[in-house]
């Protein structure tokens, strides 16, 4: 028995952070309903992150609406309304991610649906969170991202702001939402009782910045300063980064310079045995360690370093990574598919309960695919 059977989750939500919470209540075993307007659905539907799609949907509403079931309901109509009423008083979890006031607009706002049913948990992802100046501002995972601080710790000192290359505010919001829902799950379960659950984008961002966020905090207020050469953390000194080899890459994390000076044989490395100086002159010893990286083959450098119980590392293009055994062992990819056939190659859950994989063939559902089925089940 998968952890979450027997849960009825509505997912009003759209886009990445709140679908992707329910995505995972769905993959740990959660029944999963997206309840989406008639003919346009969730806006994520057309929203490209290239210029892939299938069967008339993008990929990237494939890959986080896999293994649910679409209602199509049209909220302003009382007869929708009703039957997605009904639903509610069914429901343990729903998930929406709307700007703050809309779904208080159209009747399914928190204390509207605790009167329909006290058991539920409901879960919602805002941008900046329910008041303050940025309450209506667009929850956009850029702008969370910029107006974090966070792009100033990504790039070289020498360079613009740098945004993650991935929507980690959305996402990190979406981990944070599960974990609240799961935790009222645990107290409903010895109470009863449903409750709220809150995530914005700029905290899940903000916590996500918890470690450099609290130095700055503690160290009277001092910016990070990110390395002008090879930057991979803006608050650790050498050699740490991704260093040029004759043939590729290779990543160096904490450990003793003038030990890599010896077994290197980088002799201008053991000029530096004081750590103090792996910060203050973290840009010359990472100079001085890239000109020499780059003289041999990163599995040369490896066969030196690993015996050595040093850190470092390949670096791996998704070619490589996927041909690997490390990556084969993991069983991390899965086929989902609509009931037309289309089929989509995606990632599985990552999570293993009592040692077990959790994979599904279900794919994302075309608009309102399962209203009947739904509408005859729960006799609404």
């Amino acid at each position: 028995m998968k952890p979450l059977e027997d849960v009825l989750v509505l997912d009003f939500s759209q886009f990445l952070a709140g679908p992707w919470a329910a995505l995972r209540l769905a993959d740990l075993g959660a029944r999963v309903i997206k309840i989406e307007r008639p003919h346009t659905g969730d806006l994520c539907r057309q929203l490209y992150i290239s210029n892939l799609e299938l069967d008339g949907d993008s990929t990237l509403f494939h890959s986080i609406n896999r293994n649910k079931l679409s209602f199509a309901a049209d909220l302003k109509k009382p007869g929708d309304r009703e039957r997605v009423e009904k639903l509610v008083m069914r429901a343990d979890v729903i998930v929406q991610n709307f700007r703050p006031g809309v779904m208080e607009k159209i009747g399914f706002g928190y204390d509207a649906v605790q009167k329909i049913n006290s058991r539920l948990v409901y879960a919602e992802v805002t941008g900046y969170g329910k008041a303050g100046p940025w309450r209506d501002k667009p929850g956009q995972d850029l702008l969370a991202q910029s107006l974090s601080g966070l792009v100033w710790l990504n790039g070289d000192a020498d360079q613009p702001p740098t945004p993650f290359g991935l929507a980690v505010a959305d996402m990190f919001a979406g981990a944070y939402l599960v974990q609240g829902i799961l935790a009222c799950l645990v107290r409903r379960g010895k109470t009863g009782k449903g409750g709220l659950v809150e995530v914005s984008l700029l905290e899940a961002v903000l916590d996500y910045q918890f470690e450099v966020l609290t130095t700055h905090l503690n160290d009277g207020g001092k910016l990070p300063e990110r390395s002008t050469f090879n930057n991979a953390h803006a608050y650790l000194g050498a050699p740490y980064g991704i260093y040029a080899t004759a043939d590729g890459y290779l990543a160096l994390a904490m450990g003793s310079v003038n030990r890599l000076g010896e077994l290197l044989a980088c002799e201008a490395l053991t000029a530096y045995p004081d750590p103090k100086t792996w910060f203050s002159d973290r840009d010359e010893i990472k100079r001085i360690l890239a000109q020499h990286l780059k003289a041999m083959p990163t599995a040369h450098w490896l066969g030196i370093l690993e015996p050595a119980d040093i850190w470092c590392s390949d670096v791996f293009t998704w070619p490589r990574l996927l041909a690997h055994e490390a990556f084969k062992v993991l069983d991390m990819l899965q086929t989902v598919r609509r009931t037309n056939g289309a089929s989509l190659l995606t990632t599985r859950c990552p999570i293993r309960v009592d040692g077990e994989i959790y994979k599904y063939n279900r794919g994302a559902p075309r608009i309102g695919e399962h209203t009947q089925q739904i509408t005859s089940e729960f006799d609404l």
